[in-house]
């Protein structure tokens, strides 16, 4: 409700706790939307995958070998052993840089983690 005799005061203080309200709501909001596990696929596909036999752990590992050294090997020298979650990190902000595909990301990863 508005009085038509409110003070410049009063529609300051008024303004001021509007303002706060709407900031402790983005607060809010933003450490919710921080705080929830990622749902989209593009983390998902970022998985190590998993060879179910050794003939098809290495032909993966053959095709990831050959996908590093037609996409990362421009740039880059033989790979060095990092973690998998590391390595995932590393080809998630290649992947950006090169134009990857989610298939060679997929592979070079399997490779890279080996």
């Amino acid at each position: 409700m508005k009085c038509r005799n409110e003070s410049p005061t009063m529609k300051m203080a008024t303004i001021k706790i509007k303002i706060t309200i709407l900031t402790a709501g983005l607060v809010m909001g933003s450490v919710v939307y921080a705080a929830a596990p990622p749902h989209n696929s593009e983390n998902a596909s970022l998985a190590v995958p998993v060879a179910h036999s050794s003939a098809e752990a290495d032909a993966m590992r053959i095709h990831g070998e050959q996908r590093y050294r037609a996409n990362c090997g421009r740039c880059h020298a033989a790979p060095q052993k990092f973690p998998p979650r590391m390595m995932a990190t590393i080809v998630r902000h290649m992947r950006v840089r090169a134009t990857i595909t989610d298939e060679d990301v997929r592979l070079v990863l399997f490779y890279m983690s080996q």
